[in-house]
């Protein structure tokens, strides 16, 4: 390897103005992920040769502090872009094994003497700050995933909710799917919530699209119209399947006058929007 190298020259500088040199070492060393440079920066704006410079930069300078900032950016990055890790491993590795070419061809040009113990000293240390990096590269991408993750369910669980204004005091809720324990829970929470805020004084919950519902969860459901009639708002309820009238029956179920139920939706908005208009 043929290098540029002045008297007194440190590592860093040493690396800064071979740079060019630098990335061709690396992008030999980095096989699979030279290839998926411009495909990185085009879908994350990620610069892998220059992140590259700056790591190395912190990990010569043995700045820790530096490194696990950067550590963290980029981590968050790729959870974002949702790259893949294993071109981020073999690329940090790449630039590991380029740190050690080239502070090899350091010590030979400047001529330092040879000492096994300095050696395995700048070993651990330059070792240890990368796996500094990629312990909290890989944490932070974590991190970063959970939340998102966290925040697409929470997303889908508001939209499972949907209250929908047909007129300024009325507003349907069209309950669609399976409604267990956890469902039931959120639905409770953004209705008595909507009610408030929106102060509606008729509230239409049809249930004609709920494929099963857990007989507690029919349980709670009279709760939560309860605290719908405690603020203020008539509760109605269409659209029942066979089973849940079946609990009504068997005296499992008992609405009561906690809510007015009419046969389908259609009978309701006839008497709440069409008679009342």
């Amino acid at each position: 390897m043929d290098l540029k190298y002045e008297e007194g020259q440190d590592i860093k500088d040493f690396i800064a103005a071979n740079d060019k040199r630098f990335e061709e070492n690396l992008l030999n060393e980095a096989v699979n992920v030279r290839d998926k440079i411009e495909e990185i920066l085009l879908t994350g704006n990620i610069n892998l040769l220059k992140n590259a410079h700056k790591l190395t930069v912190h990990v010569v300078e043995q700045d820790e502090e530096e490194v696990i900032d950067f550590a963290k950016q980029e981590g968050v990055i790729w959870a974002k872009y949702a790259m893949t890790l294993s071109f981020k491993l073999e690329w940090v590795q790449a630039i590991r094994r380029t740190i050690w070419n080239f502070l090899y061809e350091y010590e030979v040009l400047s001529g330092m003497p040879e000492n096994r113990e300095a050696f395995y000293r700048l070993e651990e240390k330059i070792n240890d700050q990368i796996d500094k990096f990629l312990n909290w590269f890989f944490i932070s991408f974590s991190d970063f995933k959970d939340q998102l993750l966290e925040s697409q369910k929470s997303l889908v669980k508001n939209l499972s909710v949907p209250i929908i204004p047909i007129k300024s005091n009325v507003c349907i809720l069209p309950l669609i799917g399976e409604i267990d324990r956890e469902r039931y829970q959120v639905i409770e929470e953004k209705v008595l919530m909507e009610v408030a805020r929106l102060h509606i004084q008729t509230l239409i919950i049809d249930l004609s699209g709920v494929a099963e519902m857990e007989k507690d969860v029919s349980h709670y459901l009279t709760k939560m119209l309860d605290g719908i009639a405690m603020m203020g708002c008539e509760s109605v309820i269409t659209g029942m399947s066979a089973a849940i009238v079946k609990h009504m029956v068997e005296g499992e179920i008992d609405f009561g006058d906690k809510a007015d139920i009419k046969g389908n939706l259609q009978q309701a908005l006839e008497e709440y929007l069409v008679n009342n208009s």
